[in-house]
This record gives structure tokens, sequence and C-alpha cells, in this order.
């Protein structure tokens, strides 16, 4: 018998309708800048979801010759043979700030990345709500590593943006992509701020997994109930696909509601670090021609 009870969530007759909470918006997002003349995708989007929300907002300057840098490379010593950006770069600073406030936001910051972006991504989702970045910050499938390493180490919900991305950011079409996992739980959490300011919200439900024994007794997170509560009205579709075809079948239903952002949890059953970021996630990055938005 389950030992936990499910009592409904009904609003009874003639009671007043209860206040919906306010979305807990990031409060800090940082952009990895890979350009700032122009400034890249990530920097641009950054800056207005920063200005939509209020938030503070970090620009961080990767350079293509340390993004990679893991392990015993990233160690000071090494660093010191490769790095080719100042340590105090005021000037690009001033410009950041300047182009920032132009953009409405109020609180910005600079920082320059001296060694790999696993290492830096992690530091900076200590204190950051949200991160931004280009597919192609990193080349081929080292990004579905980097971010494995940064979403299993501090769980930061990252905004990632296919390459050459110039499209303005209202994110009006979200497409969620619910598997019953944990982490897809966690996804929707992050997102709210995201969901409530669509127009529509699609919630594709590709069916639970087998629960192992003993989580029948774990409280039953329902999307649908869950994102009513915050004032979202989803659209239900439902897909059943085998897993190593999923990705696909979920750009295939994005592009069949016309989304401009997919919402998904990043994970996969080895909680080995290079296996992170599962088949279906690994595939949606390399292929989406739209931003995803992933928490672990």
């Amino acid at each position: 018998m389950n030992a936990v009870v499910h009592a409904p969530n009904r609003i009874p007759e003639g009671a007043a309708q209860p206040v919906l909470p306010v979305a807990n918006q990031p409060s800090d997002i940082v952009a990895i800048a890979t350009s700032t003349s122009p400034w890249n995708p990530a920097v641009q989007v950054a800056a207005t979801l920063a200005s939509r929300w209020q938030s503070l907002l970090t620009g961080c300057f990767a350079d293509a010759s340390l993004r990679l840098l893991r392990g015993p490379e990233s160690e000071p010593s090494v660093l010191g043979l490769l790095l080719d950006t100042p340590v105090q770069d005021f000037e690009t600073a001033d410009a950041f700030r300047a182009f920032a406030r132009s953009r409405g936001v109020s609180h910005a910051s600079w920082v320059v990345a001296h060694t790999g972006l696993a290492r830096v991504l992690r530091e900076l989702g200590a204190w950051h709500s949200l991160a931004v970045l280009e597919r192609d910050v990193v080349d081929g499938e080292t990004l579905t590593e980097l971010l494995g390493e940064v979403l299993l180490s501090c769980r930061l919900p990252s905004l990632i943006l296919p390459p050459d991305w110039n499209r303005d950011t209202p994110f009006q079409r979200v497409l969620v992509a619910w598997d019953g996992s944990t982490e897809a739980t966690r996804a929707i959490h992050a997102a709210l701020p995201f969901l409530q300011g669509a127009r529509r919200v699609v919630l594709l439900d590709g069916g639970r997994p087998h629960s192992p024994e003993g989580e029948c007794y774990l409280p039953h997170f329902e999307p649908f109930v869950y994102m009513a509560r915050h004032g979202i009205e989803a659209d239900p579709m439902c897909v059943g696909v085998p897993a190593r075809t999923a990705g696909a079948a979920l750009l295939k239903k994005a592009e069949q509601v016309n989304a401009d952002l997919v919402v998904m949890g990043a994970f996969a059953h080895s909680r080995m670090r290079e296996q992170a970021i599962g088949c279906a996630t690994r595939y949606v990055l390399e292929h989406a021609q739209i931003p995803i938005f992933l928490q672990h």
C-alpha cells in the first residue's frame, strides 16, 4: 500500500482565488563572452534577460586558447605559458558595462577566465543563477563533456544558444520535455521565469520510467498541477519512442509547435561525470536550431 496519500488540490466553491507566487527570477546571470566587437550572442541574450528580470549581469571572457583546459593542464604553471589575455582589461570592462547600461541592465561586472571553462563555470555557478553560452564555444563533442562536468558539480541552469543565433529572445513558445526524472523536475522549477513569460507552453510527456522499488512511497510530482499553481496553462502532448531516438523526436515536436525554447533535464543513468548528459540531451545539443535550457 502506498504510504503517501495524494489529496486532491481543489479550491472550494466560493473561496477566494489564491495569489500566485512570483517566480524566483534569476538574481545573477553570467554570460560567456567570446567576442567584444560586436558582442557575441550569449552576451546580448544575457543582457536582454538581465534587463527583463532586473538581474545582476556578469560578463566572463574566455579566450579560445584556454577554454578546453582540464585537470593538470589548468595549473598556474602551465597557464603562465598559455595565457594571452590581460589580467586587468579596464577598457573592455568599461565597454561591457556601457553596453549593459544601453540594454537596461543596472549592475554589470566583467571578469576574464584564466583557466578552462569547466573550472570557471563551476566557480561562477556558486553565486550565479543562470549561465548563457553558445553551443560552439568549444569544438564538437567537448561541449557535452564540459556541461556534464559543470551540471554535476554545481547544477547551474544553462541556456545554450545554437551557432550564429541572431534573433530576439522573447521565448514565447516553450516546449518542456518531461520524462518523470528528478532532473526534468528541476528543469521545470528552474525555468519558471521563462514559462511564466511565455504565451504558450507545451508539455511533451515521454512517459515515466519504471520506478525502482521503494520510490512508490515518495511524493509524486505532477508537472501540469505544478505549473498550473504558478499560473502556467500547459498544452499536453504525448510521445512514445525508444530512448535512442528520443532526441530526434523531441526536436521534431519542437518544430511542429514552432517552439523558440526547449526546457529539459540533463541526465544519464550513470553518475560518471563524462556521462552526465544522456543520449537524448546530447542529440538535442548537437542538432537544435533553437536555444536549450538545461538543468541537472
